[in-house]
């Protein structure tokens, strides 16, 4: 645990020092950089091949990289108390709720934006978009028997789950005599994917970067009266100190940057091709060697070399 290495950090410089002391030696020595970092993940699949990328990289670097499989409010927690590093999935706004309190008490900090402009509202496949004009929200009621007034959502309780219920509980946009088919992320998936097979009508909570987004054309649905929190980004938080205490690490895991379609193709390889996070990783790897370098502008191995993805 972090809280132990810095206890025994603390000792060791103690020590050092009265060795100095009893020497005479005055000089100060510079504190060596951390080379143990911690990355929190969700089994989400962005998520893996993004860790194992950063890892991948942070290891030549000369960094001893673990994975640590948690819940979001237990990644949370475990980065306001320092026994985790980082988070390369803070989903904004959607996360508001669990870390919030965390950035105001300045326990976490937000090192920078990981992907721009992420949609989390309900959708509905192009062809449908066409058949029956269907572009807003407005439309969708416009539209409702079409629809037998039913939008799909996933698990009970999500957040996109709760903004639909609360929009049809307070008739927004017409909407206050459609029902929300709550069930799972599994199950919603594998009914769009049959209505989309036949040609149906279907309106669903969905996201991007997902698979669904390579597999399916979907059109997002345009919100003007903003039930919706509007286009969100995935973040990289870290602990508080851990610019000062590992300052390359964080100006790496702050330039990184990968746009929509391409993790979303990473999570179509991984959910839908069955392929292994750290092979999507390296294989991405092997090809994009420049932006890799892009990211390490200005980054030092933690032995002080300038650092490139090669």
């Amino acid at each position: 645990m972090r809280h132990r290495h810095r206890v025994l950090a603390v000792l060791s410089a103690a020590l050092v020092s009265l060795s100095l002391a009893a020497c005479g030696g005055g000089g100060q020595e510079s504190a060596a950089e951390d080379t143990e970092i911690t990355l929190a993940q969700q089994p989400w699949e962005d998520l893996m091949v993004e860790n194992q990328i950063a890892k991948s990289v942070l290891t030549k670097l000369g960094y001893s990289v673990t994975i640590q499989n948690v819940s979001v409010p237990i990644g949370a927690q475990g980065l306001s108390t320092g026994d985790i590093d980082a988070y390369l999935g803070n989903w904004w706004p959607s996360q508001k709720s669990v870390f919030n309190e965390h950035l105001k008490e300045g326990d976490v900090e937000v090192l920078g934006t990981l992907v721009e402009g992420v949609s989390y509202s309900p959708a509905v496949p192009s062809y449908v978009a066409e058949k029956y004009d269907v572009h807003s929200f407005a439309d969708l009621a416009e539209n409702g028997d079409a629809f037998g007034r039913k939008m799909l959502g996933i698990e009970p309780g999500t957040p996109g789950n709760e903004t639909i219920l609360n929009a049809i509980k307070k008739d927004a946009y017409g909407l206050g005599d459609w029902n929300l088919v709550e069930s799972s992320t599994s199950a919603m998936l594998a009914e769009v994917g049959n209505r989309v097979e036949e040609k149906q009508p279907v309106a669903f909570l969905a996201w991007n970067p997902h698979w669904m987004n390579v597999k399916w054309d979907l059109v997002y649905l345009k919100d003007p009266q903003h039930v919706w929190p509007g286009a969100g980004e995935i973040r990289v938080t870290a602990r508080a100190d851990l610019a000062k205490e590992s300052p390359e690490v964080a100006q790496f895991l702050s330039q990184m940057k990968v746009d929509k379609a391409t993790a979303s193709e990473w999570i179509n390889q991984v959910s839908q091709q069955g392929k292994p996070p750290a092979e999507v990783a390296k294989a991405w790897m092997e090809s994009n060697q420049d932006q890799i370098d892009e990211w390490l502008q200005g980054v030092k191995t933690a032995s002080g070399k300038p650092a490139t993805a090669s």
